[in-house]
């Protein structure tokens, strides 16, 4: 997705996941839903200079061909028709296969030339094949994006935002970042503006006043700071970031919290904390990162004990100083400490851990550094389809309906129809067998033999007259008569059925608190608030 324009520094874009608009426009990300789980990503684009088609930039699925002319300036949810695509003239830019104007009656002047002047061929519709338009969402993006690690899909962290108790206003902090799924749930949850950029003309800018002319106390806009290990990973998440329009809402870093923590650098020399609210840790080793997630620097005696929940104690000879740092510690013990939680209120925790010795230790780690309320979720999740099941001879020729006999009367009736038209058709060439050795002998003997009544009519006249039971043919005109006067969406019993497969990967999920700091000045003050 790094082919769409980004904003220019200290500028910022309405997010396309944040305020799609009524319509899709160029340059904005859009999602082209096939089937219900299969999406397919793609930047509108206007112009065709990028593209080897004539009809401009094109999307080619197994449903047919998506002219980016044919998806821009649709109310999002619109139906797209296929359209014809002439790949005999890929690579426009030759000369092989020219068309001549004669031979064009669909184009138009409006529709022959885009944003840079060149010609662009206007598409056809196809016989077949359609989808949907609509726009990007945290769980669409989900199921489309391109993967670089393992993502967390949209039951999982649903759960883990509501667990934290996400809000507007929020700052959040995530590391192991990888595919960008929850960094994009995330910036939903906790949006609540734009910082200055867009801000300022909603009035929450440095120099809004209120009405009386005095300053307008500004709010905290929501953020969210992502940390990544993987230098790579790092970079493909800030290009979407930005491309997406949420690199106003967004701090990428690429860092080891492990050993440098969560605070961010800055111009001065001393770092910016984030004062979060909440945390996710998607490592492998949460609990190697918790030493940094505290209110004031631990003490030795507690970050001894956390090195030892992710290395074991060994047995070492009496010589061996077994007081000294562990080498899990920072090396450094002289940097000043700075806490990147809010002071202000409480911070929640979530680890993302698909091991339970994972969790043991990630547990024994928040024990020691004084989180509380600590607790273990595993989420198992399945979806369920919900249909009318419609099923009897009434139903035959209907779709979505299974043509089936429902009842046992039914499944007898239509044995006997059968049995009848079998007796009827033998009997019917059993007399028509004796009329033809009648006739015989009667020439044998050379008597002149009279037409029977309804002879020379046809070979069908016989058979309509015979008074046979309805055939299938017959069935399925009565159906289609009385389909006109049903309302079918009201018949047939409500059934659910499990989805076979769903889209999330079993994992535990550890909860945890950890209260502010009460300091003597806030229980004085509370005192003196709350004493009668």
């Amino acid at each position: 997705m790094s082919n769409a324009p980004s904003p220019a520094p200290g500028q910022f874009l309405p997010s396309p996941f944040l305020d799609p608009g009524p319509c899709s426009a160029p340059n904005q990300l859009g999602v082209l839903q096939l089937k219900r789980d299969h999406l397919i990503p793609a930047v509108l684009s206007s112009t065709s200079a990028d593209s080897d088609y004539a009809e401009g930039k094109v999307e080619n699925t197994r449903f047919g061909s998506y002219p980016h002319s044919t998806l821009l300036n649709q109310p999002w949810g619109t139906q797209v028709l296929a359209s014809v695509v002439d790949t005999g003239s890929r690579s426009s830019r030759s000369k092989k296969r020219k068309r001549e104007a004669s031979d064009e009656g669909r184009r138009t002047p409006a529709q022959d030339t885009d944003e840079g002047g060149r010609e662009v061929v206007k598409a056809a519709t196809a016989s077949s094949g359609f989808a949907h338009l609509i726009p990007p969402t945290p769980e669409t993006w989900t199921l489309c994006l391109p993967h670089r690690t393992q993502v967390v899909y949209t039951p999982d962290y649903s759960y883990i935002l509501q667990r934290l108790k996400v809000r507007p206003g929020d700052h959040l902090i995530e590391a192991g970042a990888g595919s960008g799924s929850f960094t994009h749930a995330a910036v939903r949850a906790v949006f609540n503006g734009y910082p200055e950029g867009i801000g300022a003309e909603e009035g929450n800018g440095p120099g809004s006043t209120n009405g009386d002319g005095s300053r307008k106390k500004r709010k905290r806009l929501g953020q969210v700071y992502s940390f990544e290990f993987h230098e790579k990973r790092a970079h493909q998440l800030q290009n979407e970031i930005n491309a997406h329009g949420l690199g106003s809402c967004v701090t990428i870093t690429h860092r080891d919290v492990y050993e440098d923590g969560f605070c961010i650098p800055s111009p001065t020399s001393t770092p910016s904390p984030p004062c979060a609210d909440a945390i996710f840790l998607d490592l492998p080793a949460p609990w190697l990162a918790l030493k940094h997630l505290t209110r004031s620097a631990p003490s030795p005696a507690i970050l001894k004990s956390v090195a030892q929940v992710s290395d074991p104690p060994t047995p070492t000879p009496a010589a061996v100083d077994t007081t000294s740092t562990p080498k899990s510690l920072p090396a450094s013990t002289t940097t000043p400490f700075h806490s990147p939680l809010n002071p202000k209120s409480a911070t929640r925790i979530c680890t993302f851990s698909p091991c339970i010795e994972q969790v043991t230790r990630t547990v024994s780690a928040l024990r020691s550094l004084g989180w509380l309320e600590i607790d273990m979720v595993e989420i198992l999740s399945k979806r369920l389809e919900v249909r009318r099941e419609r099923i009897g001879l009434q139903e035959e020729g209907l779709r979505g309906a299974n043509p089936s006999a429902a009842t046992v009367k039914e499944a007898v009736q239509r044995l006997r129809d059968v049995e009848d038209r079998a007796k009827i058709f033998h009997g019917l060439q059993k007399e028509k067998q004796e009329k033809i050795m009648r006739k015989a002998e009667a020439k044998k003997r050379g008597e002149k033999v009279a037409p029977e009544k309804g002879e020379g009519e046809g070979d069908g006249g016989e058979k309509k007259g015979g008074g046979l039971p309805p055939s299938k043919q017959d069935r399925l005109e009565q159906v289609k008569k009385d389909l006109e006067r049903r309302e079918i969406f009201k018949e047939g019993r409500l059934v659910h059925r499990t989805e076979p497969e769903l889209k999330t990967h079993t994992s535990y999920l550890v909860f945890a608190v950890l209260p502010r700091e009460w300091s003597k000045e806030d229980e004085e003050k509370a005192r003196r608030k709350w004493d009668r």
